[in-house]
């Protein structure tokens, strides 16, 4: 008979104060008490003498195991627990445990002793502490039954302790690899020689039928060579016609072609002595184009010698035209004084002739004389101050002959200064409509530009308030995130479980998801309800048809991804749902577990109906246990209903409890949440990374305001030199 529990010994251990002693137990014994009772601690000091860690006994130092520890007031320095074995011999052997301060101290048969030789004889008597297989508490069964083949396959070798043979194991497992590599090889090669002689035989039975080919046909060619030889003996000779017609024609056409010939060859003479020619009459219209090149620059300096000389002429030419109209109007003027002078000496001779006749025939007195004398020397002063009149006058025309040869000179410098300014006003106006035109390409070139600068402008504004919202939207999930952290094996769970669902729902169509993700409870306090009902359906797949679930299975296998649950909506056989449940009033606050789940879309009520299977949720376990058992105890009915903490009172009778690993798992409602938020995030943060890239349009932006500023200050530039711009 292997060694069994005998009693447990508790001295101030948690809620037990003192000494207690509980057994003697037997190889079956329930403990049972209503809730805060103490079953809980009693398990946990069971844990606690087996050896384990203080994280698994619901407090945070090794002290808090203490009675009274827990509200600052320990009723004793140290709390121990002792477990009294009864062995194969019928002898006792007694295990106990101290917790004092932040220290154990190992005892067996009241003897000191380390922890490593109190795990040792423990696991000697079969309990071994790391792999917990001593105590099955809250949960562990359901917990068990939710793992995957894997997991439960290395939960068991943790508890049968075949950990030790892992290192035997895989150096056979690889030695059985390497056997089955090597037959696999040899199976292979034996497949290939069989392959080859199988490709033996077939080429032989090829050659054979080759050759039997190959005689048939050499007959067939040599009926064929035959055949053509008789048909080309037939064309030779109709060749042979048609060779002596075309020999005639050929005769004919030398004949005709020698003429020709002969033609040709004093044609190309010809051509090629004007050939010569032309050649001659290039080379002296080369050499003339260069002579005019070259004289082409004193021919443009004697143009515009000519031009000028013309224009002196002309001008010259109107000098003249004036001098010689000032000239006959000089000598009209010398023609009439003339005549004038010439009448005078005529009446002067004709007077003296009359005074000489007079002066022998009168005899003047001595007072005429003197009066004649008086008269004369006045007539002589008179003259005199007449030629010196004349002469004067003759020096003043010349002075203004003079001066209109000047005017004229000077109008004549004028007019080409005149005409010099016509040609520069022509030149500025061309300057003018240029820069003008240049203007205009400019002005609608930065405004080509100072478009485009708003239009950057708008994108990045509209660019900034896009960053600042998705900054906003990004703090905000982060504050909802707060300091929730997901472990690590979880979230790799989660990513590879998103992963095989994202590629189901991609490759196979009537994929709705997961139930997890397809449901949520219309408050966090129906989580823990919700989870214990679910149970292994609680990461069920979801799909439409069986096929399309065996479809995924087959997917599955073929990738060697992990099984998964599949719920088809079209072969699930869930029950009616009882609405007339839902009129129960007492006791308060009971509802159906369907009532209580919100699910899209609406085409996977029948998965969530088998699931729920019309389980009700109420307040208390007192109310659940009501409901489930005494409600319609006079009609012998029985329901499914379950307590917000977990309890879950079956129909069958099965009563299970527990909160530990329940609201662990009930936790995953708000991680779905929390994986929700953290995708969220990502999107946001690749969203900001791609709007931050637009960013670099400041560059682009900059590099346009320098443009814009160089154009205006071109512009600005040219309407200065334009300064007559009716703009």
């Amino acid at each position: 008979m292997p060694a069994f529990l005998k009693c447990i010994e508790i001295e101030n251990f948690k809620t037990y104060r003192g000494h207690h002693v509980i057994g003697p137990l037997k190889p079956f014994t329930a403990i049972m008490g209503p809730n805060g009772s103490g079953k809980s601690n009693f398990m946990e000091a069971v844990c606690f003498v087996m050896g384990e860690k203080t994280s698994l006994l619901r407090v945070k130092r090794l002290s808090d195991l203490i009675h009274g520890a827990h509200i600052n007031k320990p009723v004793a320095s140290s709390a121990s627990v002792t477990a009294t074995f009864i062995l194969e011999n019928q002898n006792e052997k007694k295990f106990q445990r101290f917790a004092v301060a932040h220290s154990s101290d190992y005892r067996i048969n009241d003897s000191s002793v380390t922890e490593g030789q109190y795990l040792q004889e423990l696991a000697e008597l079969g309990i071994n502490v790391k792999a917990k297989n001593f105590l099955v508490l809250q949960g562990a069964v359901q917990s068990i039954a939710m793992k995957n083949s894997q997991e439960r396959t290395a939960l068991f070798e943790e508890f049968c302790g075949s950990g030790i043979f892992k290192e035997q194991y895989e150096k056979y497992r690889l030695e059985v690899e390497d056997a089955e590599k090597e037959m696999q090889f040899l199976y292979l090669k034996k497949k290939g020689v069989r392959a080859d002689m199988n490709e033996a035989t077939k080429e032989k039975q090829e050659a054979e039928e080759y050759s039997t080919v190959e005689k048939k046909l050499a007959q067939n060619r040599t009926k064929f060579l035959l055949f053509h030889l008789y048909h080309a003996d037939l064309t030779i000779n109709n060749c042979e016609e048609e060779l002596e017609y075309k020999q005639n024609d050929v005769v004919n056409i030398e004949k005709k072609w020698k003429q020709v010939d002969k033609t040709l060859k004093e044609q190309k003479k010809e051509a090629g002595i004007a050939q010569r020619d032309l050649a001659m009459v290039e080379k002296g219209i080369r050499e003339v184009e260069v002579e005019i090149a070259k004289k082409r620059p004193i021919f443009l300096k004697a143009k515009e010698s000519v031009t000028h000389c013309v224009k002196k002429l002309s001008s010259a030419l109107k000098t003249l035209e004036q001098a010689r109209k000032a000239h006959e109007a000089h000598q009209e003027n010398i023609s009439e004084l003339t005549t004038e002078l010439r009448v005078v000496k005529n009446e002067m001779l004709m007077w003296e002739r009359s005074r000489q006749a007079l002066a022998g025939e009168v005899h003047l007195a001595e007072i005429q004389i003197r009066e004649y004398e008086k008269l004369k020397m006045e007539a002589s002063r008179r003259a005199a101050r007449y030629l010196q009149e004349l002469d004067s006058i003759h020096r003043e025309q010349k002075a203004h002959q003079d001066n209109i040869d000047n005017e004229m000179r000077k109008k004549m410098e004028v007019q080409n200064i005149y005409t010099q300014k016509c040609h520069e006003r022509d030149e500025a106006l061309n300057r003018i409509e240029k820069l003008n035109d240049h203007i205009n390409t400019s002005q609608m070139k930065v405004d080509e530009l100072c478009r485009r600068r708003a239009q950057l402008q708008e994108d990045m504004r509209s660019c900034r308030e896009h960053v600042q919202a998705l900054q906003a939207q990004l703090e905000e999930v982060t504050t909802q995130l707060g300091d929730a952290r997901v472990d690590y094996q979880q979230e790799t769970r989660h990513r590879k479980k998103k992963e095989v669902i994202e590629s189901l729902m991609h490759e196979i169509p009537g994929v709705y998801g997961r139930l997890i993700h397809l449901c949520q409870p219309i408050h966090q306090r129906y989580n823990v309800a919700l989870t214990r009902v679910m149970g292994r359906y609680v990461d069920a797949i979801v799909v439409d048809t069986q096929h399309t679930a065996r479809r995924c299975i087959q997917m599955l296998k073929e990738r060697l991804l992990e099984p998964e649950t599949f719920l088809p909506v079209d072969h699930i056989k869930a029950k009616p749902l009882k609405t007339r449940l839902r009129a129960i009033k007492n006791p308060k606050n009971v509802k159906l577990l369907y009532d209580v789940l919100r699910f899209q879309p609406a085409a996977i009520f029948p998965a969530v109906q088998f699931v729920t299977n019309n389980a009700m949720v109420c307040e208390t376990p007192e109310d659940a246990y009501y409901v489930a058992y005494e409600y319609h105890r006079d009609l012998d009915t029985r329901y499914d209903t379950l307590a917000l903490d977990g309890t879950f009172y079956q129909k069958k009778g099965l009563i299970s409890g527990g909160l530990q690993d329940l609201e662990r798992r009930a936790r995953r409602w708000d991680q779905k949440h929390l994986y929700e938020l953290k995708d969220k995030k990502e999107k946001l943060t690749e969203e900001l990374r791609e709007a931050m890239k637009n960013f670099r349009k400041e560059s682009e932006l900059a590099t346009l305001d320098l443009e814009i500023h160089g154009l205006e200050a071109r512009l600005n530039k040219n309407v200065f030199m334009c300064p007559n711009r009716g703009d």
